[in-house]
């Protein structure tokens, strides 16, 4: 469904070409009226109604979102679908969108067109320069590669600034015919990114510079994307240190004897004592992640899992019941 068009002067009950006074003016009136302290039979329904006078006095009393408003005109259909197209990538995991401080405040209508635009700024006859927004997004990491880190090419698409409108959306007194009055546009980046040794599922990395352009020459805000860790076939990970499952042969866990580890610096030997229990777990110091923001490793956890053999011959099963027939005989 598209975003659902709202009429800002139907909901302050003014004309369209009423002046800046006389929109403050109904607005200060009705927002006396629906002013939910006021209100105390209903006062769900007046918060509701309060809300509405706010976005639509957000709108109409703003000078730079009000010229975009009346903008919208006979393109609103166009716009709302190009609207409804970026709300809908902006929801997609992994997507670099912007984090405007207004959305979320008031409807669909107002984010998808409104949030970006104005907003508190000195009144001057120059352009006022503007940092351009952060972007947000997520990259998939390897727990190898979170091992070793190094240099990784990633290409994403995200949501920038529109270069013909600067992104308020307006162009020549119109709606802008590149970003049809979002504001934004889809494009495609291509980033090197620089993966931190020991980096954690959950952390974030900066790319300074490569957020959203900024407006009237101003600097470009800053890419972060969010680190999510994928699974690996040998190794588990809990903060730094890493558990790994190695099968052991049931004579080794009882007369002891060395294993063979797995490490993702290389194969190790470890000494099983005797009568270790199934499931024991050893300790390989410093054999586990690198710590993020400091020196050396976690450790490596060794999970001894009991391998039982397949087949016995006729020998091997008589011992066995030697055995088993000694250890009734033996003290608990």
């Amino acid at each position: 469904m598209a975003v659902a068009y709202k009429d800002y002067y139907a909901v302050l009950a003014v004309p369209k070409d009423a002046p800046e006074k006389d929109v403050k003016s109904a607005y200060r009136k009705l927002a006396r009226k629906w002013h939910p302290d006021t209100n105390p039979d209903d006062p769900k329904a007046a918060e509701e109604k309060f809300k509405e006078l706010q976005e639509a006095y957000a709108v109409l009393g703003d000078s730079e979102k009000r010229k975009k408003y009346d903008a919208l005109g006979s393109d609103w259909e166009t716009a709302s679908r190009q609207a409804e197209r970026q709300q809908r990538y902006r929801h997609e995991p992994g997507a670099a969108t912007f984090e405007f401080d207004d959305v979320g405040q008031y409807s669909d209508f107002f984010d998808a067109f409104f949030a970006n635009v104005g907003g508190a700024r000195r009144r001057t006859s120059r352009p006022v320069r503007r940092r351009g927004q952060d972007l947000e997004g997520a990259i998939e990491v390897a727990l190898r590669d979170a091992y070793s880190g190094g240099e990784k090419t990633i290409s994403m698409e995200v949501e920038d600034r529109c270069p013909v409108c600067g992104g308020t959306g307006v162009y020549n007194e119109h709606i802008c015919p590149n970003c049809h009055g979002t504001g934004t546009v889809m494009g495609v980046k291509t980033l090197e990114i620089k993966i931190p040794k020991g980096v954690r599922d959950g952390q974030r990395i900066r790319l300074a510079g490569q957020g959203a352009s900024g407006l009237n020459g101003g600097p470009p805000g800053d890419l972060y994307l969010r680190v999510h860790l994928t699974g690996d076939d040998q190794f588990e990970r809990e903060g730094d240190d890493l558990y790994i499952d190695v099968p052991v042969s049931v004579y080794d866990l009882v007369l002891g004897g060395e294993v063979h580890v797995p490490t993702l610096t290389g194969g190790i030997s470890m000494t099983v004592p005797p009568r270790t229990q199934n499931q024991q777990l050893m300790r390989a110091a410093g054999k586990g992640m690198p710590h993020v923001n400091g020196k050396g490793n976690g450790d490596l956890y060794v999970r001894l899992i009991a391998k039982l053999p397949q087949r016995l011959s006729e020998r091997e099963e008589e011992l066995f019941r030697e055995l088993a027939a000694a250890r009734e005989h033996v003290p608990a």
